[in-house]
């Protein structure tokens, strides 16, 4: 009976000191500070929203911590990743980047998360509304496509084309006289081939979306099923480098082929399109 007493005032004495220790370190360890905000980053609402809720806390100085995040030792780890975070590159410093460098940091962002790599999943565990859908991935692909689009033509001394704005960053989309619209998803498509024309110098890289590709893969192709795509993008050929070497030059017109037999009877159920040059011409008048 006294062993079991004396045991029991042991786990008392030991429980008191856990807790002090536990009270203790609360008051120890790096804390998570937010400094002024200089420049943050500004662009297409949607895509804004995007960083906000799955990068901000750890690569701005917004973090907005959760009760548990500021329990230690846990904040202790929170407090280093958002050290960590905020030296690769920090959101409420943005213009501080150069034009090159926010670029750079753009693509590597969209492919850390197509990666799985980011958000961290142990971030996106316990904030699991972080967690970036594929929809919004493919619409930050889109958005950095069309940024880069720009930044090549302003480098070039072309005429600027706005591909996004503040409040939607889908592409442009042309519509032909037949209802084709042009769309920038290809971008994200199966390449199904590419061929050239030596005739006129241009080069062409041929995209398929899902529907188009599983019926290739799985020999449906006669008939094609509804809803297929096929887009043909055509380049320009720049010259040969000292390689030999033949890479695309300018953009020269996309075109694409639309299966949708109820639409588009009076060509045998497909509608085709040309866009071309960097406005995005639809061609044809009747």
């Amino acid at each position: 009976m006294e062993n079991l007493k004396q045991r029991k005032r042991l786990l008392s004495i030991a429980g008191v000191i856990a807790v002090f220790i536990f009270i203790s370190i609360q008051f120890t360890g790096p804390k998570v500070a937010n400094p002024a905000v200089k420049n943050t980053f500004k662009g297409p609402a949607a895509v804004e929203q995007i960083f906000k809720k799955a990068c901000y806390d750890c690569h701005s100085n917004e973090t907005d911590l959760a009760w548990y995040d500021k329990i230690a030792p846990i904040s202790w780890k929170v407090a280093n990743d958002v050290a960590n975070a905020r030296s690769r590159f920090n959101f409420s410093q943005w213009n501080d980047l150069s034009e090159a460098e926010q670029e750079t940091k753009l693509w590597y962002i969209v492919n850390m998360i197509g990666q799985g790599k980011m958000p961290l999943k142990s971030y996106v565990a316990l904030h699991p509304s972080a967690r970036v859908s594929k929809e919004e991935l493919a619409l930050l692909k889109t958005f950095v496509i069309s940024y880069s689009a720009e930044k090549a033509m302003k480098k070039k001394g072309l005429k600027v084309v706005t591909m996004h704005n503040e409040t939607d960053i889908k592409l442009q989309q042309p519509v032909a006289l037949n209802g084709v619209a042009y769309s920038g998803d290809y971008k994200n498509w199966e390449v199904i081939s590419t061929t050239n024309r030596f005739d006129n110098g241009t080069m062409r890289i041929i995209y398929g979306n899902a529907i188009t590709v599983k019926a290739i893969k799985e020999g449906r192709i006669n008939p094609w099923p509804e809803g297929s795509v096929i887009v043909k993008v055509v380049w320009n050929k720049s010259a040969e480098d000292e390689n030999g070497e033949v890479r695309t030059g300018d953009f020269n017109n996309a075109q694409f082929m639309v299966k949708n037999s109820k639409k588009f009877k009076s060509t045998e159920g497909w509608g085709f399109a040309r866009f071309s040059g960097q406005k995005l011409l639809a061609y044809g008048k009747m």
